[in-house]
């Protein structure tokens, strides 16, 4: 199978050596997206609230750019660097992600990537 490497300015570009995401038969696998924008290349400052909607427009504009969108998303790991930010978390989720819901998985973490306390990946359908 072949595999497209997917890159758009319109989400952080990587912080290391790996791929926004990677499209391979009918799926795209994303790296973890954290709340950073891709305008000033900062992690978005406020609330849990607010880092996870830059997180979640990150993996759209991935999306995008693969040709799908986070509506054909099957399954989603959801890092957080404190639990109790669950609920806050999963109100910013649920305006993005539409039924059927995509699989899900979210647990807290040591530590993330820069000191952040959410990132979020997901394998989407791209048909």
């Amino acid at each position: 199978m072949t595999k497209k490497i997917i890159d758009t300015p319109n989400a952080p570009a990587a912080i290391g050596p790996y791929s926004q995401a990677v499209a391979t038969g009918d799926l795209l696998f994303t790296s973890g997206a954290l709340p950073i924008d891709p305008a000033t290349g900062k992690m978005v400052e406020g609330s849990i609230e607010d880092r996870a909607h830059q997180v979640f427009k990150n993996l759209s504009a991935v999306a995008e750019e693969a040709g799908t969108s986070l509506d054909n998303a099957v399954k989603t790991t959801v890092y957080l660097a404190d639990i109790a930010d669950f609920q806050a978390v999963n109100g910013v989720y649920g305006e993005y992600f539409n039924k059927p819901f995509p699989a899900r998985s979210a647990f807290q973490v040591a530590a993330l990537p820069l000191g952040s306390d959410i990132e979020v990946e997901a394998i989407i359908n791209l048909k």
